[in-house]
């Protein structure tokens, strides 16, 4: 990679860069990934998993509302319930659950700071199930703080040394830590 294809690390860095889903998903999986990803190093986008990922949630609900944008948020799929807003996250699996569960409550707390209150669903097509998340108090004071670390990890120079976890072995960032 040549000087000039390099990102402007010093200055994305130094404005405290916007945390999105993406950051908060990958950083409860592994930090170097959201670090990574918030320099726009891309992961290899052949990679099976990332495009069964895609292919999953491209064919899974087709009747909902699906990828709103809003802001800084990439909402997987929005419907309402009678009166309520619900705004649900698809994945592959829940093998990642933990992460996955933290990154629709950041939705729904960065909803609720818009001013609009929601109730979460998360969405394991290919397990036939679905897990509701409600944002309380305990659940939004968690977020807050996990968007304290991860601004913290992105202002940092460096990403974190590599570090070998379950998830290596089907992860699309592998090559940057491994070969």
């Amino acid at each position: 990679m040549t000087e000039k294809e390099l990102p402007d690390v010093e200055s994305a860095a130094s404005t405290g860069l916007q945390v999105i889903g993406s950051f908060i998903q990958a950083y409860m999986v592994c930090p170097r990934q959201a670090w990574l990803m918030s320099r726009q190093i891309c992961p290899d986008e052949d990679h099976i998993y990332l495009q069964l990922g895609r292919f999953i949630q491209r064919q899974s609900y087709s009747r909902e509302r699906k990828e709103i944008h809003l802001g800084h948020l990439a909402l997987d799929l929005v419907r309402r319930d009678g009166q309520n807003l619900v705004i649900a996250e698809v994945k592959k699996s829940s093998r990642a659950a933990n992460a996955a569960r933290m990154q629709l409550a950041f939705y729904l707390y960065e909803l609720r700071q818009m001013g609009l209150e929601a109730q979460g669903e998360l969405l394991f097509p290919e397990e036939r199930r679905r897990e509701r998340l409600v944002l309380d108090e305990s659940l939004a004071a968690e977020v807050a703080a996990l968007k304290q670390r991860i601004q913290t990890l992105l202002r940092q120079p460096a990403p974190p040394p590599p570090a070998r976890i379950q998830f290596c072995t089907r992860c699309a960032y592998s090559d940057f830590c491994w070969a």
